[in-house]
């Protein structure tokens, strides 16, 4: 699929049809995930995939609160998305400038981005929640202490068509060209 396509067809999805995604399909999407950029090639990002259907509800029904539940409910494949804390953005145990381990979650949404892009690519679609109690994702997920959660993303096939997507503000409203 041609990349402006992708950008054009990209949306996040708030009704699965329920059809299972393979283990292949996540995999391509870490895959092109890991091609972004990020810094001094820190490779800090981390994905736990809840793929069996009964994790996959176990999940949802235990750690997303009821809106996410509502608007996942036929999602087959949930992908939490976390960072290894104080490397990207750090020499030596120390911050290299004042935004420390923002680099890490700046690192990690360059790679949550890709991953949803390639998603559409292979005819999937994601939704990005970043709604959760981190204890409770961990705690289902055996994250370590070391990593930050960011994002729990849903994956799955679309139930219905797809809807024009809501405006977006003029270039000249958000750029300022020097």
């Amino acid at each position: 699929m041609d990349f402006q396509k992708v950008i054009e067809i990209r949306q996040s999805i708030r009704k699965f049809n329920g059809e299972q995604v393979s283990e292949d399909i996540i995999r391509q999407m870490i895959s092109a995930a890991q091609a972004a950029p990020l810094w001094k090639n820190s490779q800090t990002s981390r994905y736990y995939c809840v793929l069996s259907p009964d994790q996959v509800e176990k999940f949802r029904d235990t750690v997303l609160p009821s809106f996410n539940q509502n608007s996942t409910k036929d999602a087959t494949a949930y992908i939490i998305t976390t960072f290894k804390k104080d490397i990207s953005g750090f020499t030596n145990g120390t911050a290299d400038n004042e935004v420390g381990n923002g680099w890490g979650a700046y690192d990690l949404g360059l790679h949550d981005m890709l991953l949803c892009a390639k998603a559409t690519e292979l005819g999937v679609d994601t939704l990005i929640m970043g709604l959760r109690d981190s204890k409770v994702v961990a705690d289902f997920c055996n994250v370590p202490e070391d990593e930050q959660i960011m994002s729990i993303i849903a994956v799955g096939y679309r139930a219905d068509s797809i809807s024009p997507k809501p405006a977006r503000k003029a270039i000249e409203d958000i750029s300022k060209f020097i």
